[in-house]
């Protein structure tokens, strides 16, 4: 499994920092954990057309995680090959309602040629091709949750959430833990700070943490993160 990191940030603008993105590859699929600003063009960077994706899951509706899937879907309709292998779309509680909003919004995004399957996934399990993907209630908004993803490997992205004993209990002993930490310090509440995401890694006990979703006063922090922490970059790309 190889995991690509599109974008490590937030809804603040920045030259260095995409909004949330993350690409999943196995051998049988490529999977998006969130859609943020810029996506479809991140992609295209790595080399992966919107076409070459199987599955994309929502942590949840915000836009910094969700603004390019309007885009991406259009370019399954108008790009340069219109695509004709289906599409899974997977999220939390409102899924449905959610993508009924963009299409009225935007009716050219309706599919042409292949088929959306859409399914809302809070709790218990899905197989999706060759992986397993879980997902969990977590704290932030009600259609908030955490996903786990797992092939041999496991790995879990938190989306955003304040301390969450559903999180905790996903991301036990998973070979890396993909993870908001909003804030170096200051705590804002649906979110998490270095000293609340700790508390949570000691009882979740994931062999690696990647910290992300980072707004700006991490550019100044001068702290040390020290194993299993490391800071995310875009374009940061692991392999298990």
């Amino acid at each position: 499994m190889k995991i690509i990191i599109l974008g490590t940030g937030t809804s603040v603008p920045s030259l260095n920092r995409s909004s949330s993105a993350y690409l999943v590859i196995t051998e049988e699929q490529k999977m998006l954990v969130d859609i943020g600003p810029s996506v479809v063009r991140r992609l295209l960077e790595y080399g992966y057309p919107v076409n070459d994706i199987d599955l994309i899951m929502l942590t949840h509706f915000h836009v910094d995680h969700t603004a390019d899937l309007s885009t991406f879907l259009f370019a399954c309709n108008y790009g340069n090959e219109s695509r004709t292998k289906p599409l899974r779309i997977l999220g939390g509680p409102g899924i449905r309602k959610f993508y009924s909003g963009l299409l009225n919004i935007y009716p050219w995004i309706y599919p042409k040629s292949y088929q959306i399957k859409l399914k809302s996934i809070y709790k218990g399990q899905e197989e999706v091709n060759d992986v397993l993907v879980r997902a969990a209630r977590v704290n932030h908004n009600k259609e908030s949750i955490g996903i786990s993803v797992e092939k041999r490997k496991k790995v879990v992205f938190s989306g955003d959430t304040d301390y969450s004993r559903n999180l905790i209990k996903l991301a036990y002993k998973a070979d890396l833990l993909i993870t908001e930490c909003s804030f170096p310090e200051r705590k804002v509440k649906g979110h998490l700070n270095l000293s609340v995401l700790e508390k949570m890694v000691k009882q979740a006990q994931p062999e690696r943490v990647i910290i992300s979703h980072l707004y700006p006063e991490w550019d100044t922090f001068k702290g040390v993160l020290y194993s299993p922490y490391l800071l995310a970059e875009d374009g940061l790309e692991i392999t298990l």
